[in-house]
């Protein structure tokens, strides 16, 4: 079974969209996990788990359109580059990687991160893509 990290602040408008992608898909395929802002807390599931892919959805500055969802090359992703989190997604990948068969990060640049609001109308599109996408087992 495949697994995928919600990350993001769930009060901070868009960077949510990790945390209620999580809670809101269902497949068969897939495990989802909303682990907010703290990713790492969640190592020992993969190590346990060892699933053939694992993604971590966040929100990301992609200089894109809102909406816009993009593959992250891990390697290229440094400690502050986007999210809540306080650590690397591009180390915490790499770190991952061989506990799964599979890391990809995948970015969604965000319309707004306001404290109180709620998605916006080119995220939540975006997510529904993303959904059919994973449900027809192909990744962005």
């Amino acid at each position: 079974m495949n697994l995928l990290f919600g990350i993001g602040n769930p009060r901070h408008g868009d960077d949510a969209l990790g945390p209620v992608f999580a809670r809101a898909f269902r497949h068969p395929r897939w495990r989802c996990v909303n682990v907010s802002t703290v990713p790492e807390n969640y190592t020992g599931l993969v190590r346990d788990l060892r699933p053939p892919l694992l993604v971590l959805l966040d929100a990301a500055d992609l200089d894109a359109p809102p909406g816009t969802i993009r593959r992250l090359d891990p390697r290229s992703i440094v400690a502050g580059d986007f999210g809540t989190h306080a650590g690397s997604l591009g180390l915490l990948a790499g770190y991952l990687s061989d506990y799964a068969g599979q890391v990809v990060i995948l970015g969604i640049q965000p319309a707004h991160t306001t404290p109180g609001t709620r998605l916006s109308l080119p995220v939540r599109g975006a997510l529904k893509t993303l959904g059919r996408a994973l449900a027809e087992n192909q990744i962005p």
